[in-house]
């Protein structure tokens, strides 16, 4: 999603979306936090001194303003790192924070590092100097761990500020003995290094990519607690077991499978459990498939290709006709209507033949009469006419 905040004007200033850091497009960067505080007044004495920061690709940290820097969400600021210090960006401040480290269950003690100041021209000149660096030194990394034939995966590489450490990300699904891949790397690169190892939903998340939902992923965008998704969850909403349609880009089991679940688990307690099929005078109907919200469950006869919807208060009934050792008529009704005999069919019929045969014949006879009348000889003298002459 395009953002304006990145360009720049013919001054060479940057232009910015004029949100203070909170983007309107949420194109700035990743998982984005509408703090709804932000435009309430709050006492200064009382004011919550830890800030939460962003680095890159949405990773966030405390850290503790002890110095009372006034700051506004998307502000650059330099904290304190190991044995050095490092950029990162505002992300939220006040109240909001406390109620995000209760939640991280995040110990507001001591160990929380501090903010130094707002970071200034050369403290970013210098940043993106060395973010410069970390394209080139992945794939260098790369080289030297498919040399070695380590069986891990490297995904990502931070670089600190003050370029003194580098922090390697990479996933493996077993143990990786990389202690000597840190001296090779700390000889190339000339800085202390770290290696992280992350999970495939985390690399995903750092990463980001477009969905098949046609969306940016949610774990890059929102979502920072991963749970547990079983097969058992595209079970319960009837969807069909196909590794590749189940999969996200990590590899794993969607997450979003587990947003309607329990939407899904409230539905099912009023669907019948079917066990074995239902049993009528026209045979065995087998269940095809449920509509779930519906309330519709489709039956079919081993004999037919045709699907009957029923509800599941007739499939209810059905079930306990079951158990009595009943049988329905059919799926749809319990008894049949008596059919009307043929033969009463037939002798209507019968009448109603008759009836217009008659017709016809009269009016051949009368027919007949007419064409014998036209067909006389007209010289033939008229019996009845001379007798009244006479």
């Amino acid at each position: 999603m395009g953002c304006a905040c990145g360009t720049k004007n013919k001054d060479g200033k940057v232009a910015g979306c004029h949100n203070n850091g909170a983007c309107g497009t949420g194109g700035c960067n990743k998982m984005n936090v509408f703090d709804w505080l932000s435009n309430m007044d709050m006492p200064a004495a009382d004011r919550f001194d830890v800030t939460e920061v962003r680095f890159k690709n949405g990773r966030k940290d405390f850290y503790r303003n002890s110095e009372k820097i006034t700051m506004h969400t998307g502000d650059a600021i330099v904290v304190e790192a190991q044995n050095g210090h490092h950029i990162g960006h505002v992300s939220m401040q006040g109240e909001l924070v406390r109620l995000q480290m209760q939640k991280k269950k995040v110990a507001n003690d001591n160990e929380i590092k501090k903010v130094y100041r707002l970071a200034h021209a050369k403290d970013l000149e210098k940043f993106e100097e060395v973010k410069n660096r970390e394209l080139p030194s992945l794939y260098r990394a790369r080289e030297i761990i498919r040399d070695h034939k380590l069986a891990m995966k490297l995904s990502d590489v931070e670089f600190q500020a003050d370029g003194t450490k580098a922090t390697f990300y990479y996933s493996a699904d077993e143990r990786v003995d990389f202690r000597e891949l840190i001296k090779l790397l700390a000889g190339e690169f000339k800085t202390r290094v770290e290696m992280r190892q992350i999970s495939l939903r985390q690399e995903a998340g750092r990463l980001g990519g477009i969905g098949v939902c046609g969306r940016e992923l949610c774990c890059s965008t929102w979502l920072g607690d991963f749970k547990n998704v079983a097969t058992s969850a595209a079970r319960y909403q009837n969807l069909s077991l196909n590794p590749s349609k189940l999969s996200g880009q990590c590899g794993r089991l969607k997450c979003c499978l587990n947003y309607e679940l329990e939407t899904y688990m409230e539905a099912l307690k009023f669907i019948p459990e079917i066990a074995s099929p239902l049993l009528t005078e026209k045979g065995e109907a087998k269940h095809q498939k449920t509509d779930i919200f519906r309330k519709l469950m489709w039956f079919a006869y081993k004999e037919e290709n045709n699907w009957y919807a029923l509800n599941v208060d007739r499939v209810n009934e059905i079930l306990e006709l079951n158990r009595q050792g009943k049988k329905p008529a059919t799926l749809e009704l319990n008894e049949e209507e008596a059919k009307i005999p043929v033969a009463t069919l037939n002798n209507d019929l019968a009448k109603l033949d008759k009836k217009f045969q008659n017709r016809g014949k009269n009016r051949n006879r009368n027919k007949r009469k007419n064409e014998n009348r036209g067909n006389r000889n007209p010289n033939r003298p008229n019996n009845k006419n001379n007798n009244r002459n006479r």
